[in-house]
């Protein structure tokens, strides 16, 4: 496929967002009815894709529309490219602009056009939370992200994971937000081949999560639970970080942590698993990574931004509370619950464990929040001692 051709598919994918299809369904439905699409060629539709909906409602405002062919004409301007030398109508290019649509990519955009890719309903509100920084925010969001990985010291050191990395061909630099966390360059779409991560010395994890696990105080012989697993990295990475440790995991749903066993395994390292609703009682630190809005991953998964409702938050920050009284329970005595979220809103971050720590009269160890400024995504971590 021809450049122009990659952004014409996009166009098509688009289109059937802006009709309630989930993103990767769309990607995944467009691709099996293109079969004649290679790698590289899904690869850079799905980089348009994404690029648009990073920042919809500014390149909507760009393009002069919502659909498809003003959003990718609206991104190119964005990116400083004209859309004239793309919308040629030449092979497999998208049809030449109109009149219409050229008087509207010349019109002025405003200097804060960035703070347009938040859901209208959220704005003020991220405005408000994120005080000051709402602005470096906002553009950082509507960039790709870094790829990063954790070094897994069960098997490896920093400076051994990268020499190991570099014979697979993929460049890879320390990041200061953690020890243990790597930053790809060149060849980051390669890594899940490469020999280094299937024999286990890297996995793929954000880097302000690496620095959250890093601040767990964990020690030899404690009992320590990850409630909401989901896949188990974080178990993982408690795991490796501290291997004489009695490491568990629990999620609600079984599935989510069906690799896990596979990946302990990879990694050299020795994970319980713990059936759901059977979480066990006890444990010196239980850490909680709790359903959220996402926020702090948007740049990873943009369509989320969009889908999320105020309702649907609401209902997330319920659960969250209610998740917090059941953890408590299964710390022992004296022991220490960990809260995260990869959240950048207050109401499901500092405002949450504020009420908890209300709720139960307990000591707020330490609390901080990350955010794209910070190095990685957004992410928060709260320890209140019980």
């Amino acid at each position: 496929m021809t450049p122009a051709a990659r952004y014409a598919a996009a166009i098509d994918i688009l289109d059937r967002i802006q009709t309630g299809e989930v993103a990767e369904r769309a990607l995944t439905n467009w691709a099996r009815g293109h079969r004649f699409a290679g790698s590289k060629d899904r690869a850079a539709i799905r980089d348009h894709v994404f690029d648009v909906l990073r920042c919809k409602a500014s390149a909507a405002l760009a393009g002069g529309g919502a659909q498809g062919r003003a959003l990718v004409a609206g991104l190119l301007r964005l990116q400083g490219t004209d859309p004239a030398t793309v919308f040629t109508g030449e092979g497999f290019a998208p049809d030449p602009l109109s009149d219409e649509e050229r008087a509207a990519l010349s019109k002025p955009l405003p200097d804060d056009i960035a703070q347009l890719d938040w859901p209208d309903w959220l704005r003020d509100q991220l405005a408000a939370d994120l005080g000051p920084d709402f602005n470096a925010i906002s553009e950082a969001m509507r960039a790709r992200a870094p790829v990063f990985l954790r070094v897994n010291l069960a098997k490896a050191d920093r400076a051994e994971a990268i020499a190991a990395l570099a014979k697979d061909g993929i460049e890879a630099f320390p990041h200061p937000l953690a020890e243990t966390a790597l930053e790809l360059g060149e060849g980051a779409r390669r890594i899940q081949q490469a020999e280094a991560y299937t024999n286990g010395l890297v996995e793929l994890q954000d880097a302000a999560s690496q620095a959250a696990i890093a601040s767990v105080p964990i020690a030899a012989g404690q009992r320590v639970l990850d409630y909401c697993a989901g896949g188990g990295g974080k178990a993982l990475a408690l795991a490796a970080a501290c291997p004489e440790a009695q490491i568990a995991a629990h999620d609600i749903d079984a599935g989510r942590m069906r690799d896990l066993p596979v990946r302990a395994k990879r990694a050299g390292t020795k994970v319980a698993m713990r059936a759901p609703g059977d979480p066990g009682t006890g444990y010196d630190l239980v850490l909680v990574d709790a359903p959220c809005s996402g926020s702090g991953t948007w740049r990873r998964a943009p369509d989320a931004k969009w889908r999320l409702s105020a309702a649907r938050l609401a209902e997330l920050v319920t659960l969250q509370s209610e998740i917090l009284d059941v953890a408590r329970d299964l710390v022992a005595p004296g022991g220490r619950l960990v809260y995260m979220t990869c959240s950048l809103l207050s109401v499901e971050n500092g405002a949450q464990i504020a009420d908890f720590v209300t709720r139960h009269g307990c000591e707020l160890v330490s609390q901080r929040q990350f955010t794209p400024l910070s190095g990685g995504d957004g992410f928060f971590v709260a320890q209140p001692q019980l």
